[in-house]
């Protein structure tokens, strides 16, 4: 079989574009699919693609790591700019209750004012350099929130935090 050669300038300059194009639009297509297959073909936000909830664990490993470490700090939840950190807390003995949501900036100030977590401790370094404990940052406000399933796993409900962003 004869392999096709093109002779013309324009032949030559324009066949390539055309093929590109054609890949171009080709790898757009499966990309509309998958996104289309994966949304069910909604427009509203689904479990699938947001979820309202957050599955950390066991109750008795995450209450362990706050006694050892300090509060859990999980940055940027739902969003790319990290407005949305959240700080978990635990006080008591018994972990299947005492969990305190926060939000990761001191309750004087907006979420432009992060704070960063002194390391093993429940202590916080806010945008200014003010030392703070993991009680003087902002309470979320309602639907943030920890829910304890069967006694045994710790989840972290951000209906809240899905619906404001």
């Amino acid at each position: 079989m004869a392999r096709i050669q093109l002779r013309s300038p324009l032949a030559r300059a324009v066949v390539p574009v055309l093929g590109g194009i054609t890949v171009l639009t080709l790898i757009a297509a499966v990309t509309w699919i998958m996104a289309s297959t994966l949304s069910g073909g909604s427009t509203e936000t689904t479990e699938r693609l947001a979820p309202t909830t957050l599955r950390l664990g066991p109750v008795e490993r995450r209450a362990e790591d706050v006694t050892n470490d300090g509060p859990l700090l999980l940055p940027g939840l739902n969003t790319t700019s990290g407005e949305r950190s959240i700080v978990l807390n635990h006080e008591g003995d018994d972990p299947a209750s005492g969990w305190i949501v926060y939000y990761a900036h001191p309750a004087d100030r907006d979420p432009t004012c992060p704070v960063e977590q002194v390391q093993g401790t429940a202590r916080f370094v806010d945008c200014d350099g003010r030392e703070l404990d993991v009680t003087d940052l902002s309470p979320p406000e309602s639907g943030v929130r920890p829910i304890v399933e069967n006694r045994e796993q710790l989840l972290l409900d951000l209906r809240s935090i899905n619906q404001s962003d």
